[in-house]
Order: structure tokens, then sequence, then C-alpha cells
């Protein structure tokens, strides 16, 4: 089990006053210390958090993996082929979203046209590519049709449910996982993943990598990066002692 941490929201707090700090790769560097597999940045368009510069600082200077989130149909996929992260993540993205509210639609040939393109792409620049996805087997058996390397299922319905929904979800995830697993795609999962909700998830035996900023962001508050980082690592690794 991986865990890359998302300093999105790092930038976030920076761009509210426009300054220049928080800095997003220094606190790279303390996620690495804490334990970190790898640190994972969205660029988007619009531009609200991370910025061009974080990323290429970031390429230079994290000892780590980096997975950069992007979408399809952007000026950014320009960006990531000179760049050649490790790994770039495809990812819906809206203006008006605050935060990504499902994974990319691969529904009809329009949309399999553009991210098959922007796959291959990827992989011609010799970047290990993933598509953010809801856990369905249509969305995973498309991801193989379009060549990705990996998935990343979307673990949201699954973190705003409670109850007998979210038992389903839970259910929902280990299907697609395996089905992941089976087809020879890597497994990954995030979005609203906490340090209360997470270790069913973590458990998963076909999930390799899991993305998580926001949760990790709000207890650095109190404890520091560095600590945050290292307490979610630690959850990860119980998780799989079971």
């Amino acid at each position: 089990m991986r865990l890359y941490v998302n300093i999105d929201h790092i930038a976030t707090v920076r761009q509210a006053r426009g300054t220049d700090e928080p800095d997003p790769v220094r606190a790279a560097v303390l996620c690495e210390l804490g334990g970190a597999d790898g640190i994972t940045v969205h660029l988007r368009e619009d531009r609200r958090h991370i910025q061009d510069r974080d990323v290429e600082l970031l390429m230079k200077t994290a000892r780590g993996v980096v997975n950069l989130e992007l979408a399809a149909a952007s000026d950014v996929l320009a960006l990531a082929e000179g760049w050649r992260p490790h790994q770039a993540t495809l990812v819906p993205e809206r203006r008006e979203e605050v935060t990504t509210e499902g994974g990319i639609s691969l529904a009809g040939e329009a949309a399999r046209g553009w991210v098959g393109e922007a796959v291959k792409r990827l992989k011609d620049a010799g970047i290990r590519t993933s598509l953010f996805i809801d856990p369905d087997a249509d969305a995973v058996r498309a991801s193989v049709d379009l060549g990705a390397d990996a998935v990343e299922l979307h673990t949201g319905e699954y973190a705003n449910t409670r109850g007998e929904e979210r038992h389903e979800q839970l259910r929902r995830l280990r299907r697609a996982a395996a089905l992941g697993r089976s087809v020879g795609l890597g497994v990954h999962a995030g979005h609203g993943l906490t340090y209360e909700n997470v270790s069913p998830v973590a458990a998963i035996e076909e999930i390799e990598e899991l993305n998580i900023g926001h949760s990790i962001i709000c207890r650095a508050v109190f404890t520091g990066i560095e600590r945050a980082t290292r307490d979610m690592a630690e959850i990860l690794r119980r998780a799989r002692a079971v």
C-alpha cells in the first residue's frame, strides 16, 4: 500500500492571500519525511491553487513519485508531456466545482475519443497513466480498452454515506478493485478519505495506492504536516496487518 499525499490545499491557503507562503513544495518535503510514498498535485485549468512553477520545482526536488492530476482536454496536457512526471491521473474538471465530484465520464464515443487521445499522448511521453473513475465494472473495462495503466477509484460516495449504504459502497469498491486487478490494471483509490474512514478501504487487498489530501492538511493545522502524514501512513500499515 502506497500513500500519496495531495498538497493542493497548501497552495489554496497561499493563493487566498496571493503571497509566497505557505509553500506547497516545502510541504512535499515534510510529507516525504513523514512517510509519503508520493506527492499528488492537481494543476487545474483555472490555476486556483497549484501553479506551473510549483510543479516544475516539485519535479526537481521530490525524492519519491510525483502524480500529476489533470483534465484530459486542457493546456496542462502539453505541460505534462514536457515535465514527464512518473504518473499522471486524468480527472474530470469543471470550473464551478469546489472539488472533483465524481469519476471521469467514459460513456459515448466522444468522451472515449478525447480521453483515449490524452492517454496515448501521456504514454508516448513515457508517463504512467491512470484514470480517475467511479467504481463500476463498465468504467474499469473501458479504462483497459483505452490503454490506461491504472485506475483510481472514486471513494467519495463511500466517504459521504453511513450505515448500510456505506457498507454497500465498500462492497462496490471491492468488486471494482478485484475486477481491475484481474484485467491487469494498477488499482488506486481516493477522495474524501479521512483518518476515521480510511481503514476499510486500505484493507482491500487489490488497492495498491491511496491518494489523500484534505484530511491530512486539516490535521496538519494542529499537528504539523510531517506528523499528520506519519499518522496516516501508520493507519494504512495497520489496516494491512490485520
